[in-house]
């Protein structure tokens, strides 16, 4: 192998400059190799290999590269070009590999560092304006002609290489760290000696220089002197604080310079990251000093001037890199968020909602989840949902005369999240605590109302009334209790759950999604018997949903439709129906029924629940009301009596949606995140179970109304559904989907339903399986899609139409060939569509649908 060095590093060398693709155009706060360059497979392995042959004989490799005449060119002819920009690419690739050799061949062992800063190092600092001869003494002169003159690139992204590969060697073992004080002497002394005005270069050039490429590297440069370990650290901790002060500075003055701005806050998060992962505790005091504690500050001022998302985007970046930063953080942010809502309960401080939903949002989707994934903090967790209970509860009455919903949903998502990473024990201490200052409300408890034995329309009335008569502060409080049920654990005990029940109920005839949320949520979880979750209350699944769907049915009321129990009540309850009662002429209350019933349907949908049947027979019923000749038998179990429905198009439409909520996947509640009871493949499930009632429904009505209404609950189910269920049963349900495709092209409001009906249909077209299921239909396919092509109210569904018209053109040459000229004539129409993306997927279908002509054709 000795005799082959030569050849080796000379093969070496040629298949790195020739497997390197061209840069990106610009720098970003992404990290970068080297100068950005592209290395493919064979560059990566030839580095990889050079790495090897010098740790295997070091002192042979690095005189072929240090006496390589390319090598010494490159250096010869660096000073030529003061700036990136001014280097050609053919320069700056060489430039890069050259980088890359030296980086390599110094993190290859201790001996190697120090050959290869002997060698570069020194020729490198004079050509930066830092020669050896100015290493004593005052370097105020030199600091000076720094500040007027622009560093050398070249030598500063080849100085750059040099002290990121001695760190990463020193930082990468402690056993070669603590051996390389002697063995490197002559790299820890040449560092030593040029460190402060290496820093002084670096952060002048941060403070002057207007090139992306040297503020990029500079940046670089301060982020890697101050990340060696202790035991090399070439800095005294004034030289370190400096760096961070440099930073700091950056972050609260210069956020304007977003290239700037972005690697600072990088920089100090790495740093604080390296500093707390090796334990460096003089370090860590002057980080927690200079960084943490002001960057905490500057929630709580009152200073505008830099822009809020800007300082949580700062304060939630330091908080991640370690944790004793995010708990000082999540002290400060929780100190704002309860300042600011004291400030707008009380005050009605118009200019602290925003702040506060600002505080609040990067709380819920920043701080929250790395305190979970970082470490089991219950103590923390705790402290934010009951010190919010805490503070509502204090604040009897709420100034704002206004409600902030954007505030609320905050405040509700933060409450939520907090509420779900805590262990079941804290769950239990903040549901006493939210339940007792439920408890002390207005509205609070509902004896007066569900002990009375007057008639069931008067009872549901003066409920209603009271419900309507809520102040802002009880609304919160319902909420934001609603959201806490939501987020609870199975085995978390829920008191005096009768009695929530019909408050949620109640609550939910207002409008209230977060009480349907909480409904279902409820009953998803709670067990089948009261002493498997120790429920205070001693109430079963099968008494909560007794509560619920007691003898509910759709009937007629003299003066307008509403919701009525045709069954008997002993006067000591009410059910989710009597809510309703006395409320003429609006359907209102009906479309928010039928939203909480859909919640709660989706509880039991997700555990297997067979009461789930009833809920949506109940939906199909709707669906079904202008066609009661045709509608099937619905009675179940659950449902005792016949009814005659009077309902409004829009009841009937928030019907058919209902099977959106049903289906679709929730971010705010019922999913693995909030501790939901889900059974694998209940989405197939109700599928196989649906399908096979909707399509004789939809195929044999003839109410235009219900079969629209049918055909969009249809689409609903099929749009949430995985994709291979549908496969199996695509011979039938192609003609079902084409009508859907008719109905909902008419409204703009339809239009993300139609598109995702659309998803389904391409993801038909391009399976073998579906393909074959097309083919009989292939005629109507092709119709429903050459009109779409010409949709108007969103571009992604002409896109995803003229994909599907390409896919066609795979089918048997026999079926297709006669719709050619048809697909032809309708797609040149989105040649000259206005978005691009159309235009470019019209060519691809034209060419597709050409093909399969043999003679010229002519439009």
């Amino acid at each position: 192998m000795l005799k082959h060095a030569g050849a080796i590093w000379l093969a070496i060398k040629d298949a790195i400059y020739n497997s390197i693709e061209e840069p990106a155009l610009s720098f970003t706060s992404e990290s970068l190799v080297g100068l950005g360059f592209q290395e493919n497979e064979i560059a990566k392995e030839a580095l990889t290999l050079l790495q090897r042959v010098i740790v295997q004989n070091d002192s042979l490799y690095l005189s072929l590269i240090v006496k390589d005449e390319d090598i010494n060119m490159i250096l010869n002819t660096i000073t030529i070009y003061e700036s990136y920009n001014d280097i050609y690419l053919q320069g700056k690739l060489k430039l890069h590999v050259v980088g890359r050799f030296l980086s390599i061949s110094a993190r290859s062992s201790i001996a190697s560092c120090n050959r290869v800063f002997e060698s570069y190092f020194p020729r490198l600092m004079e050509i930066l304006g830092l020669p050896v001869k100015n290493l004593s003494g005052d370097h105020s002169p030199i600091v000076s002609s720094l500040i007027s003159k622009r560093l050398n690139f070249g030598a500063l992204y080849l100085c750059i290489e040099l002290l990121a590969s001695y760190r990463d060697l020193t930082a990468g073992s402690k056993e070669i760290a603590s051996k390389s004080i002697s063995a490197s002497e002559t790299c820890y002394s040449m560092l030593q000696s040029y460190s402060n005005l290496l820093t002084k270069a670096f952060c002048s050039t941060l403070a002057t220089s207007p090139q992306d490429a040297d503020i990029y590297f500079a940046a670089k440069g301060l982020q890697i002197l101050a990340t060696f370990p202790g035991y090399v650290s070439p800095m005294l901790t004034s030289e370190f604080e400096s760096i961070l002060i440099t930073f700091m500075s950056i972050i609260t003055l210069h956020f304007k310079k977003t290239l700037l701005w972005k690697l600072s806050l990088k920089a100090l998060v790495n740093i604080g990251s390296f500093i707390d992962e090796y334990h460096e505790s003089e370090k860590v005091s002057s980080y927690m000093g200079v960084v943490v504690e002001k960057i905490v500050s500057l929630v709580s001022l009152d200073d505008f001037t830099m822009p809020f998302p800007l300082k949580l985007e700062a304060i939630s970046g330091i908080g991640t890199s370690g944790l004793s930063y995010m708990l000082k953080i999540v002290q400060g942010l929780e100190e704002a968020i309860y300042t600011n809502l004291s400030e707008f309960y009380a005050h009605e401080n118009m200019k602290s909602p925003d702040i506060t939903v600002w505080l609040l949002e990067c709380y819920s989707n920043k701080v929250l989840p790395w305190i979970h994934e970082n470490g089991s903090f219950d103590e923390v967790l705790l402290r934010f949902p009951v010190n919010v209970w805490s503070q509502i509860e204090s604040h009897v009455d709420f100034s704002i005369q206004v409600q902030e919903m954007e505030l609320l949903d905050a405040t509700m998502t933060a409450m939520r999240h907090a509420v779900a990473f805590c262990s079941v024990e804290s769950q239990n201490k903040i549901i006493q605590k939210a339940y007792s200052v439920l408890s002390s409300s207005s509205f609070f408890p509902l004896k007066e109302f569900t002990s009375l034995t007057i008639q069931f329309q008067l009872g549901g009335l003066q409920l209603a009334q009271k419900i309507d008569n809520l102040s802002y502060r009880d609304e919160w409080i319902l909420s934001l209790f609603a959201s806490v049920v939501i987020a609870a654990r199975p085995q978390t005990p829920i008191p005096n759950l009768k009695e929530i029940l019909q408050l949620f109920m109640t609550t939910i005839l207002k409008g209230s999604v977060p009480a349907a949320q909480a409904l279902g949520s409820i009953v998803n979880k709670l067990g089948k018997e009261s002493n498997e979750l120790k429920i205070s209350s001693d109430c079963t699944l099968e008494e909560a949903l007794e509560t619920i769907f007691r003898t509910m049915l759709w009937n007629s009321h003299d003066n307008g439709a509403v919701m009525k129990c045709s069954g008997t009540n002993n006067g000591s309850e009410m059910s989710f129906a009597d809510s309703c009662l006395g409320v003429v002429n609006n359907n209102l209350p009906q479309i928010h029924a039928v939203t909480g019933l859909s919640w709660i349907g989706k509880g039991l949908l997700l555990r297997g629940h067979e009461k789930v049947k009833d809920v949506t027979m109940i939906f199909l019923e709707f669906l079904l009301e202008n066609n009661k000749a045709d509608a099937f038998p619905l009675k179940q179990n659950s449902l005792e009596s016949s009814c005659e429905l009077d309902l409004h198009p829009s009841v009937i439409k928030s019907a058919a949606d209902a099977f959106h909520i049903l289906m679709s996947d929730s971010e705010v509640c019922l999913n693995r995140k909030f501790h939901a009871v889900i059974r694998p493949l209940y989405k197939q499930r109700f599928f196989s179970t649906m399908m096979p009632i909707l399509q004789p429904l939809i195929m044999k009505n003839d109410s235009s109304l219900s079969r629209s209404m049918l055909c969009r609950a249809f689409a609903h189910i099929i749009c949430d559904t995985p994709l291979t269920p549908i496969l199996s049963e695509a011979k039938k349900l192609i003609p079902i989907i084409l009508d859907c495709l008719s109905m909902l092209n008419k409204d703009i409001q339809d239009k993300d339903i139609l598109y995702s009906l659309l998803l389904v249909l391409s993801g038909i077209l391009t399976d073998k399986k579906g393909q074959e299921a097309v083919i009989e239909n292939a005629h109507h396919v092709v119709n429903n899609l050459t009109k779409l092509i010409v949709y108007p109210h969103m571009m992604l569904v002409r896109e995803t139409a003229i994909q599907c018209l390409v896919a066609m053109s795979e089918l048997p040459h026999a079926r297709i060939y006669p719709m050619r000229i048809q697909v032809l004539r309708a797609i040149s129409n989105a040649l000259n569509d206005p978005k691009r993306a159309v235009r470019q997927e019209a060519v691809r279908c034209r060419q597709a649908w050409a093909s399969i002509a043999s003679r010229s054709l002519h439009f």
